[in-house]
């Protein structure tokens, strides 16, 4: 976790990890960005949408511009954890980002219950007019990870990422409460994000390539919400073959 900013810019590049190649790259990195003072942090979002998931739909068919509204924590949350509500939006390859801070207990109240706003800044502005522009946002999923971040030592603007134990939830939407999440990632894999105001060093893109590390189209809500979609088809498939079988005919496992 790093200091506190409202706003971001930069570029996010995404990647899919092996342990090893993990190992390998972490250990490169270290001669010019180090973890941050935090460590390994455990992450816990709230993404909101429409009924329909309309925000999420609209992500995943890749428009030039996307954006999404979450609430997010960093380790075990209480009423009294500082949170952030953050709207995410991403132009043509940018990621632009904005939130504001406060308790947890407020931040769920306003998003959750229309209490008050955390506070009267420009940014709380535009948070109140993307929820008036989508009609009946609410908790739709939980998306929980834990992260090894780590900054650069000669350029403060570059930053990297490594996001494990990714898992999904729609039964416990709202981080006070435990969550028996299921996992995105397979055992052992990593999501790596690179986060550069321009552009990376040649030395870091000829190691990733060394290492056969490749840019990867990943949205963790995205993956979610496409787990979620199978796990509903499934249930489905399995209430129809029940059906199916109690009217006497054979069922297929």
């Amino acid at each position: 976790m790093s200091v506190y900013i409202e706003n971001f810019k930069r570029t996010e590049i995404k990647y899919l990890l092996t342990s090893n190649q993990f190992d390998s790259l972490f250990s490169f990195l270290q001669g010019f960005a180090k973890v941050d003072s935090y460590g390994k942090t455990s992450i816990n979002n709230i993404y909101f949408d429409t009924p329909d998931y309309k925000l999420i739909r609209t992500s995943l068919e890749k428009p030039i511009y996307k954006e999404k509204l979450r609430l997010r924590t960093y380790g075990a949350t209480t009423d009294d954890t500082n949170s952030f509500i953050e709207i995410k939006k991403k132009y043509d390859g940018i990621v632009y980002k904005r939130r504001v801070s406060g308790r947890y207990k407020d931040a769920y109240d306003y998003l959750v219950r229309a209490g008050k706003p955390l506070d009267d800044s420009q940014i709380s502005r535009e948070i109140a007019g993307f929820i008036n522009m989508y009609e009946d946002l609410r908790p739709a999923m939980r998306i929980s990870y834990e992260r090894i971040a780590m900054a650069g030592i000669y350029d403060p603007e570059f930053r990297v990422t490594f996001d494990t134990k990714i898992e999904w939830d729609t039964e416990s939407l709202d981080l006070r409460y435990k969550s028996v999440g299921i996992p995105i990632l397979k055992e052992g894999e990593y999501m790596m994000e690179i986060k550069v105001k321009y552009s990376m060093s040649y030395e870091l893109t000829e190691k990733l390539s060394e290492l056969g590390i490749f840019p990867a189209s990943f949205s963790k809500y995205g993956r979610g919400y496409e787990a979620m979609l199978r796990s509903r088809l499934h249930v489905g498939t399995l209430e129809e073959r029940s059906v199916t079988s109690k009217k006497g005919v054979r069922a297929y496992a």
